[in-house]
């Protein structure tokens, strides 16, 4: 009897649509309350799902290599591990509630505040490490989440959900702090990315799905593919490199995005390196060898087969018409380009590696640069080498984000071996169309607050002609900086008192040598003195005038085309103490 037919996909995709509305909008009620907890109710929330995920690290990994057929459990089991211990290590000392920093010298105070909901989607290659790493940084930022599996590990995710899910209610979480879909569709997941409540996404997957975060009206953590070459300098140690490159490229059957697609080797040790590299389980391929393989691994798309990704280097070979000794565990395509025209030049997903040689370290990071630039901008690549000069050109000089020195890439970018921040999204930067860098950890997902308190007051161009500062006293120039101990906080600044301004005298001669240089000869400023009757008509009048004549109780005499200056106006009507002098004619 034939099996019912499930829903049309327009069913399916409607469903997914609803389900993304009502996760978001629970997710958001949660949020609520979650970003009200103190650091010490978070932090305990964090430790509780860290252990329940790491007593759980080897039945995840199983699940996930039953689900989606990609790599292997013992380094899905140590990928587990790495996010629930090694990204919980580091993350838990982090301040990330109130006020976490403070800056004495500056007199700036840091505070903390959290994103609100994530939208998180989970790749197939490393379901089970990137779903347990993405909850753990979110909560940590007093941040809900919401997963979007991929159609093809929904299991494996949703079962990592839901054991972090109750370890963190148990610790005080509210329902609705960890969410996750469970009818996926690509709609489904547009629709997450697109929601009101949704405050930012995290989104690991292909270069469609990354456009489509970055295209979602939300900041937006979106890390792309990458194709990671590793150059063998002259000066390496030649066993431990190629041990480094297989390790990296073996490593889960290479499904990791930071793993190394290329070999570029200098051409003094080339026969060195092909020598290690047989002795160590590598197989290089002939030319037609290498056709063969291209056919099968590389889609029209130039995008690796689904049906090869993470599957091991003699499962490969077979499948591509290719006999390999079974202790086969890397395929190696010398090319002598990069591009369209050479497919296996591309990210491929799985233990192939193309393979070139150069004549020194200046044609090899050419090479490297063309590797990068045809998949892989701002993502990672690896030199082996002794030579600290030539590291820091690479340094210099690649477009690569994650340059790991004498060490795998793919354990080095995450941070497994290296001293980078431990993390599984790894940012690209403007290289790779991302908006950062950096390892993804939970001070992305926070907004900062700063108190800032004045250092330098600032003096007004009224204060100066009175000589007072806003708050009466003598004002402050602006380019006198405050005394060394004035910037402790919280306590206010000690100002110091400079001598007065510009004497009265003093202003009445620059204002008529300036009007005098514009063509107003005669204009006279009447001053305090024994007979200011008798004095003409002012043509321009200023504010330090009126001043004088409030003070003095006297009324000013202007002329019908007198220049009375804005301020000197609004204080004068509001004195009354204008009088327009009858017209001479």
């Amino acid at each position: 009897m034939a099996e019912p037919a499930g829903p049309p996909q327009t069913d399916r995709d409607l469903v997914s649509i609803a389900e993304a509305r009502a996760l978001a909008r629970r997710a958001k009620q949660a949020w609520l309350e979650v970003a009200e907890f103190d650091q010490a109710r978070i932090d305990a929330i964090v430790d509780a799902m860290a252990a329940a995920a790491t007593a759980q690290a080897e039945a995840f990994a199983r699940l996930a290599v039953e689900e989606t057929g990609y790599g292997v459990v013992e380094d899905k089991i140590q990928k587990n591990l790495f996010s629930s211990q090694s990204v919980y290590q580091f993350i838990r000392p982090m301040k990330t509630v109130g006020v976490i920093a403070r800056h004495d010298d500056r007199r700036v105070v840091e505070i903390a505040e959290p994103f609100g909901v994530v939208a998180a989607v989970i790749p197939t290659t490393n379901p089970t490490s990137t779903a347990i790493y993405k909850i753990l940084i979110s909560l940590k930022a007093r941040c809900t989440i919401v997963l979007s599996p991929h159609p093809s590990a929904v299991k494996c995710i949703t079962r990592v959900a839901e054991v972090m899910e109750e370890a963190a209610r148990r610790a005080g979480a509210p329902p609705g702090s960890i969410n996750w879909m469970t009818t996926v569709t690509l709609e489904g997941t547009q629709e997450l990315m697109k929601q009101r409540d949704v405050a930012v996404i995290l989104a690991t997957g292909g270069m469609g799905l990354v456009r489509a975060a970055y295209s979602a009206g939300k900041p937006a953590y979106g890390v792309g593919p990458g194709n990671a070459p590793a150059f063998i300098e002259r000066t390496a140690n030649v066993r431990k490199a190629v041990h480094d490159v297989i390790t990296g490229k073996t490593f889960d059957n290479g499904v990791l995005c930071s793993s190394e697609n290329s070999v570029v080797v200098d051409e003094p040790i080339a026969e060195e390196v092909k020598r290690e590299f047989v002795a160590q389980g590598g197989y290089f391929m002939n030319k037609a060898e290498s056709d063969a393989v291209a056919r099968v691994l590389v889609t029209p798309q130039r995008l690796p087969n689904p049906a090869l990704v993470g599957k091991s280097a003699v499962f490969i070979a077979a499948k591509c018409g290719i006999t390999v000794p079974p202790e086969t565990r890397v395929l190696l395509a010398p090319l002598d380009g990069v591009g369209r025209d050479y497919p296996l030049s591309g990210e491929k997903l799985c233990p192939v590696l193309s393979y070139y040689v150069v004549k020194d370290w200046r044609e090899g990071c050419e090479r490297c640069k063309q590797i990068l630039r045809y998949g892989g901008m701002g993502h990672t690549m690896s030199i082996h080498s002794q030579n600290e000069q030539v590291i820091l050109e690479f340094g210099l000089h690649k477009p690569a984000f994650r340059i790991v020195v004498n060490s795998p890439t793919t354990h080095g970018s995450v941070g497994l071996s290296t001293g980078l921040d431990p993390a599984m999204t790894l940012g690209c930067g403007g290289y790779g169309g991302n908006i950062t860098s950096d390892n993804i950890s939970p001070r992305h997902l926070l907004n900062i607050k700063r108190l800032a308190y004045e250092i330098s007051p600032v003096v007004s161009r009224w204060d100066r002609a009175g000589g007072r500062s806003a708050d009466g006293d003598v004002a402050v120039p602006t380019s006198s900086p405050p005394p060394p101990d004035s910037r402790r906080l919280p306590s206010a600044p000690e100002r110091t008192l400079p001598p007065a301004g510009i004497s009265a005298d003093s202003l009445s001669r620059r204002i008529d040598e300036f009007l005098g240089s514009r063509g107003f000869k005669g204009a006279t400023v009447v001053r305090p003195g024994p007979d200011p009757a008798s004095a003409p008509p002012l043509d321009f009048v200023c504010e330090e005038d009126v001043r004088l004549a409030i003070q003095a109780g006297r009324t000013l005499v202007v002329s019908e085309r007198a220049i009375v200056t804005p301020a000197a106006r609004d204080l004068g009507e509001q004195h009354r103490i204008f009088r327009v002098a009858p017209w001479s004619g």
